[in-house]
């Protein structure tokens, strides 16, 4: 039989285990959420580059997106 010292000692471990596994699983799902909906789209890069009085082209959108989508990528790999 255990006694309750160890059932206490147990619960805990156990509980502490569940956590750091919830967390890190759930950074990996949003890091992958994020990475296949990123939070800014060409329609708000549109909108962005007119409130700035700037003429947004399609190839300064495009630009832009590949800048970002280099960027992130980047901090992710630096993360690791």
């Amino acid at each position: 039989m255990m006694t309750t010292g160890m059932v206490i000692l147990v619960a805990t471990v156990c509980f502490l285990i569940g956590a750091v596994a919830g967390f890190f699983l759930a950074r990996k799902n949003f890091m992958s959420y994020m990475e296949k909906n990123p939070p800014i789209n060409e329609e708000m890069l549109v909108s962005m580059m007119s409130q700035m009085g700037q003429k947004p082209s399609t190839k300064k959108i495009n630009q832009m997106m590949s800048n970002m989508q280099k960027a992130q990528k980047q901090a992710i790999k630096g993360k690791k």
